[in-house]
């Protein structure tokens, strides 16, 4: 199938590693130029090396924070001047606060406030400057990354999934304002990936893998791969008729759950 993304401009936010540098590849894959947001300068230099190597895009790293308003000021002044487009916008966040807690446990004002910034209101403030990039073209796609936990509240993830649940709210409400301009504005919900690629303070011990294995319907982990697949095919051209949409990639943790 031809998801027709050769020569889209597509940004990645977030994207330094893990899902979002699995998400650039996949697109960079189909032929989309790309747009990498990160912090981290000597990440980003090396992800753009190896996607100009090995798929022959465009590629723009744009060092900067979400959270920061003239690094985004920066960002879309880069992306006008260089591409004079922007078709895809994917919206990878932060993490929260560590160590996650039981909601009422979360009593300190400082780690909601954080939260909000990292995960809900970053969202809101990039989508709001991409917007009028995809309307010149009559042509977008908007996916944010939010959790399987908005959908099926999981132990200590209250600071995740508030946020997240707003972040859906908020996609849902811009899918039904800006469709007649041919944008769609999804959300994918991820639960249960392999986390063995991370540094060892964040990767899961063997018994919590092991648990979070047996949360599965298919009794695995998922792949950044097959997640980022997914992500990839909510911004081709041949996902245009869905919109306003939580695509949920856990494995069937949530359906599994219900049922018992």
């Amino acid at each position: 199938m031809d998801l027709g993304l050769s020569g889209k401009v597509a940004l990645v936010t977030a994207s330094s590693g893990g899902i979002g540098m699995s998400v650039a590849k996949s697109l960079a894959r189909e032929g989309a130029d790309i747009v990498l947001l990160a912090r981290s300068s000597d990440k980003l230099q090396q992800l753009a090396t190896l996607l100009r190597e090995e798929y022959h895009v465009r590629v723009m790293p744009v060092v900067g924070s979400m959270l920061e308003p003239a690094d985004h000021d920066r960002l879309f002044s880069s992306i006008e001047s260089e591409f004079g487009r922007l078709d895809i916008a994917v919206l990878n966040t932060g993490r929260p606060p560590s160590p996650l807690r039981d909601a009422l446990a979360e009593a300190d004002g400082s780690r909601w406030q954080q939260s909000y910034e990292t995960l809900l209101a970053c969202i809101i403030a990039i989508t709001q400057r991409a917007y009028p990039l995809m309307v010149a073209n009559k042509w977008g796609r908007m996916i944010a990354l939010t959790s399987a936990s908005v959908h099926l509240p999981m132990p200590h993830h209250a600071l995740s999934s508030v946020f997240r649940a707003g972040v859906e709210a908020y996609m849902r409400h811009l899918s039904s304002e800006i469709g007649a301009a041919g944008i769609t504005v999804n959300c994918v919900a991820p639960a249960l990936i392999d986390s063995s690629h991370r540094e060892a303070t964040l990767s899961y011990s063997a018994e919590q893998t092991a648990k979070r294995t047996a949360m599965s319907a298919l009794k695995r982990l998922g792949t950044h791969e097959e997640l980022a697949s997914v992500v990839t095919f909510l911004a081709s051209v041949p996902a245009g008729f869905v919109t306003g949409e939580s695509l949920r990639v856990d494995g069937g943790m949530v359906t599994a759950a219900l049922h018992h």
